[in-house]
């Protein structure tokens, strides 16, 4: 299973043309996204290609760029394999448990963001070292303690410092957004790429506001009672 983030005119046929391509060179579509639509006329397109025994990724960069104006920008496995989760997916799943919606969003995040990891990050105010609640599995360490984004008031991508290399952090592509105030954030990142794009930053956002206001109304339910 492979990840392809390719770079396509943004016009009626083309996105036909490239599925065209690829099922010639072998592959099998398990899933296609539009990631961003850009100001250049382009679009930016996830594939979730599946290749047979012996087929050869190369393949499927070859008969993407043997479409006109079609630019592979990213390629790399794809270990979540076909059990795709999307945002409504995950809203759903955290409207079914509410009380559990901070950490569902941090396990549902990398399938639904095609990354490798999740975090849920917190510094309370006055202190000096942050905690990590929830993570998935093959999430890296805070290294010290240090979460030097936050307190945080929008979306960002993070700068990973260099020192934090050693740490599982080398070569990250990595974001983080508020999550029921500043002190908190949920941190994704994808080893090795690709960038996390605009439009990602924006969806990721919107979930987490989703998953706070969740667990907020169960709260506030309980406090009534």
């Amino acid at each position: 299973m492979y990840l392809l983030r390719i770079v396509l005119p943004d016009q009626p046929g083309a996105l036909g043309t490239v599925a065209s391509a690829l099922g010639k060179a072998g592959g099998d579509i398990v899933a296609v996204d539009v990631i961003e639509r850009q100001s250049d006329g382009t679009a930016v397109d996830d594939f979730v290609v599946e290749l047979p025994i012996g087929g050869r990724a190369d393949m499927l960069v070859s008969a993407c760029q043997s479409v006109e104006g079609v630019r592979v920008v990213w390629l790399s496995r794809f270990g979540a394999g076909g059990d795709l989760r999307r945002d409504l997916e995950a809203v759903e799943a955290m409207t079914d448990t509410p009380a559990n919606a901070q950490k569902l969003l941090v396990d549902l995040a990398p399938a639904v963001f095609r990354a490798d990891w999740a975090m849920l990050v917190r510094q309370p105010a006055g202190t000096d070292n942050a905690e990590v609640p929830f993570a998935t599995r093959n999430a890296p360490d805070l290294p010290e303690s240090q979460a030097p984004w936050l307190p945080l008031k929008k979306p960002i991508r993070l700068s990973v410092p260099e020192s934090w290399e050693d740490y599982g952090w080398r070569n990250v592509a990595a974001a983080a957004v508020p999550v029921g105030g500043r002190e908190q954030s949920l941190v994704v990142g994808r080893s090795g790429g690709p960038e996390i794009l605009d439009s990602e930053l924006a969806r990721l956002a919107h979930l987490a506001a989703l998953a706070e206001t969740i667990q907020r109304a169960v709260t506030s339910g309980n406090d009534d009672d």
